[in-house]
């Protein structure tokens, strides 16, 4: 684990950000010789699944649904 003067990151804060970044290492900042913070790379970023599809397996659809209804089945709906 590496270590930093409060004073140097505040120099290098960017460029120290990006490095850490790119290593995954782990920075200890510190002041006066003391551990003042403890600066980590995010995690890795999971990949959202798309929901599109996942009800497949779960219905069926019976006839068919192109064709007009007829009137005895719009008489059901306007009630």
């Amino acid at each position: 684990m590496k270590t930093m003067a409060v004073s140097k990151f505040k120099a290098t804060c960017l460029k120290v950000l990006s490095q850490i970044k790119v290593s995954g290492e782990t920075l200890v900042i510190t002041k006066n010789g003391h551990p003042l913070a403890l600066i980590t790379p995010p995690p890795p970023i999971k990949k959202k699944h798309s929901l599109f599809g996942t009800m497949k397996q779960e219905m069926k659809i019976e006839g068919d649904i192109m064709a007009p209804l007829g009137t005895d089945d719009w008489d059901v709906f306007n009630r």
